[in-house]
């Protein structure tokens, strides 16, 4: 009886057959989506800026809101003396200054908002156009922005200089017996720090609109010219209310800008004689010979309350405006 050499026996069907062996995967658990090393750079870059502004704005913040209860000549803690709210009052009934500084930053506010802001929204209106050398005008309306205020201070002292200044040169005020002196008259040289801050809000105001002006949606200006309007009223009922958020960014920045007025007045006559502001009264109480820091800093927290009181209602009424739309 033969047998057949093509029947495999059991031991044979039992043998796998040759190559490689599967390979099992070995669960890897969760993979790091940071290394140690950007864990520690994520951490140095995040860090270093959180410490110094705790260390330089909110630190500073509260030990000048502790030390406007207190009398300090800034020369050893060991002659800190409380003295409750007599340098509130102090300030309220017996400082000449600090009611006309208060009109002067009211009166800064009220230019700010009503002439540059109008005047940056025309520009960036116009330049939203996309009209011929459109980066060329933005270039020059932004220039004042980015010039330091100090340096745009000096350059305006030339030009309301009595003497050789541009201004009395081209109304013929520059002759003996006909000078109009811009920066020592009292009656003339907050207006004419005004003019030369509005100069440079104009392009601040500008850039803000135009930005707002790039996120409005294009499909709105064509369904507003489909429906007849021109192009003012597109304005008006279009493109204006699309703005708000851009309005709201606005008014808070023109609020900063009238409450932190220092270096243009200090450049032109140091805050005497009818340009007072509470920024100058601060830094003439704080630093100084005679240095009153706890005196200086109630006048710090007052024009933060202002700053506060302004600032926030309108925030929260914004805010509701558009939780609600």
């Amino acid at each position: 009886m033969t047998t057949d050499i093509n029947t495999k026996s059991p031991e044979a069907a039992a043998v796998p057959p040759s190559g490689p062996a599967p390979v099992k995967r070995v669960p890897q658990g969760h993979k790091r989506l940071l290394t140690r090393r950007d864990r520690i750079t994520l951490a140095f870059m995040a860090g270093v800026p959180t410490v110094l502004h705790v260390a330089l704005v909110w630190v500073t913040a509260l030990a000048s809101i502790a030390l406007a209860f207190t009398s300090w000549d800034g020369i050893g803690f060991d002659s800190i003396k409380w003295v409750g709210l007599d340098n509130f009052k102090q300030l309220f009934t017996d400082n000449p200054q600090f009611w006309p500084a208060v009109e002067h930053n009211i009166i800064w506010f009220v230019v700010l908002i009503l002439i540059p802001t109008p005047f940056g929204l025309f520009l960036a209106v116009q330049l939203d156009k996309n009209i011929r050398f459109s980066r060329l005008y933005q270039t020059a309306f932004f220039l004042p922005v980015v010039v330091s205020l100090a340096v745009t201070g000096f350059v305006w002292q030339l030009v309301y200089n009595p003497d050789t200044g541009l201004i009395n040169s081209l109304i013929g005020a520059n002759k003996p017996g006909h000078y109009i002196d811009w920066i020592g008259d009292p009656h003339l040289n907050l207006w004419a720090v005004l003019i030369a801050a509005s100069w440079r809000h104009t392009g601040y105001m500008m850039i803000l609109y135009l930005a707002g002006l790039k996120g409005v949606d294009p499909s709105l200006r064509e369904a507003s010219s489909l429906d007849g309007a021109n192009e003012w009223q597109t304005f008006k009922n279009v493109i204006f209310p699309t703005l708000r958020p851009t309005n709201t960014v606005v008014l808070v920045v023109t609020i900063i800008e009238a409450l932190r007025a220092f270096d243009l007045v200090f450049v032109f006559n140091k805050g005497a004689q009818g340009t007072e502001l509470l920024s100058i009264l601060i830094t003439n109480n704080i630093i100084g010979e005679s240095s009153r820091i706890g005196y200086g800093s109630a006048i710090a927290v007052v024009l933060l309350v202002i700053s506060l009181a302004v600032i926030i209602p309108y925030l929260i009424a914004t805010f509701r405006k558009e939780r609600r739309a």
